[in-house]
């Protein structure tokens, strides 16, 4: 764990360096997706049941055993105890509530010209969902990829979720039941997107993928991408603590850990004004993490990544985090919102100190597929328009072309282009 003050001779190159530090997969495992893809788009069915064998010890063979079928499903919802089926049910609800809000309008006006313009908005076909099965599995990751693209009017959604040794998640299945997932899939890995990408014997491909993975998964993605659209490369997960001294320390300390306990390559930065704090939340992380369960990983991560900046005035965090570019920023401070309007780069904000990440992680309804690595300086959350695209119209009659056509053939004569010219030329004729 780094700790930094804003008034070190050293601070801008210390953190020039944990700006910089992306956390990510290397050109060894860039090398060895490539050839899974290709192995997957040229044998298909074999390749996938090769990989699924090798990676999760688990052989595929007909169909039904690719497939998890819907009323397996169906039982995993109704075996729930109410308790969990219910939080399962509030998320899901917030969630389509938030997203349904993002839809966007079509656009069809006529102009002082006379030309009629316009957009029409539509839902991809089909759409991959990517649901981790290996370090720990996300019934809420589930939620937050299959509801928007419900929301957007996707007809058939298909899931591929790793299940090792042929073991299978209630938790995740019921999530499936409960938004409507049409497909289920027991694959995973970087052929499970290459799977979804390319189709195969048994699977039909889909549009976009979505949905958060390992290192191999994101690369996948990446590699893919043009042949479908996707949501993201994401990279470890990421988070911004930007915290006052009137804060309870155990709480911002376990605020760091959420996201610790992720990954030993995530990483928790706290900013603070006030030294002694700091220290408090240090001691804090070191007590919390005797007693998590996660605590391996988490202590990977705080050890190699976990960063603690001390400022002279806590404007000086927002300098800071807009350089970070953040996954999730929190403002544990009196006045979040003196805060918010100053911070342009960050992928979601939890404002106050009563709104920890972990509300945004399931039930407060904004997305939790949010961008990494910095993305944040141009790249947003999941959303409903991740599952659509807009496909704009031009109308003209013989009174608009005489008023815009001219102008057409001139910029396409003077770019070289003559067959343009002549197309609107002979209409104006």
């Amino acid at each position: 764990m780094q700790r930094l003050h804003v008034s070190d001779p050293g601070f801008e190159r210390s953190f020039t360096r944990i700006v910089a530090d992306r956390r990510e997969s290397d050109s060894k495992i860039a090398r060895e997706v490539a050839d899974i893809l290709a192995q997957v788009k040229t044998q298909g069915d074999t390749a996938v049941a090769e990989y699924t064998a090798r990676f999760d010890k688990y052989r595929l063979g007909g169909e039904e055993s690719w497939l998890i079928s819907p009323a397996a499903c169906r039982q995993a919802f109704e075996n729930l105890d109410d308790e969990l089926r219910a939080a399962l049910e509030l998320a899901a609800t917030r969630i389509r509530a938030y997203h349904g809000a993002q839809l966007p309008e079509d656009r069809d006006e006529t102009d002082d010209a006379g030309i009629r313009l316009g957009a029409k908005w539509r839902a991809v076909d089909a759409a991959g969902l990517y649901v981790p099965g290996g370090r720990a599995t996300y019934p809420s990751s589930l939620l937050m990829n299959a509801i928007p693209a419900k929301v957007a009017g996707v007809e058939r959604l298909a899931v591929t979720t790793p299940t090792p040794r042929g073991e299978t998640n209630p938790l995740v299945l019921a999530a499936a039941h409960l938004a409507g997932v049409d497909e289920v899939w027991r694959i995973g890995g970087a052929q499970a997107i290459a799977a979804l990408a390319y189709g195969t014997e048994t699977i039909a491909p889909v549009d976009v993928v979505t949905g958060p993975g390992n290192a191999w998964v994101a690369e996948g993605k990446r590699q893919l991408y043009g042949l479908v659209g996707i949501d993201m490369v994401a990279g470890p997960s990421e988070i911004l603590v930007i915290a006052d001294g009137d804060n309870d320390p155990d709480w911002i300390a376990a605020d760091l850990l959420s996201q610790a306990e992720h990954d030993p390559a995530a990483q928790s930065i706290l900013i603070t004004d006030d030294a002694a704090f700091a220290s408090l939340v240090e001691d804090c992380i070191d007590l919390q993490l005797a007693a998590l369960d996660t605590g391996k990983t988490a202590k990977d991560s705080w050890r190699e990544h976990g960063v603690i900046i001390v400022v002279d005035d806590l404007e000086q965090s927002l300098r800071l985090a807009n350089r970070l570019a953040a996954e999730h920023v929190e403002l544990a401070i009196a006045e979040p919102e003196q805060f918010l309007d100053g911070l342009r780069h960050a992928g979601s904000v939890f404002l106050g100190r009563h709104a920890p990440e972990a509300i945004g992680d399931y039930v407060a309804g904004p997305n939790h597929v949010l961008p990494t690595g910095r993305r944040a300086r141009f790249a947003s959350g999941l959303s409903v328009l991740d599952f659509m695209k807009r496909t704009s119209f031009i109308g003209l009659d013989e009174a608009g072309l005489a008023k815009i056509g001219p102008a057409a053939a001139t910029l396409a004569h003077a770019e070289g282009l003559p067959a343009h010219a002549r197309s609107v030329e002979m209409r104006l004729k």
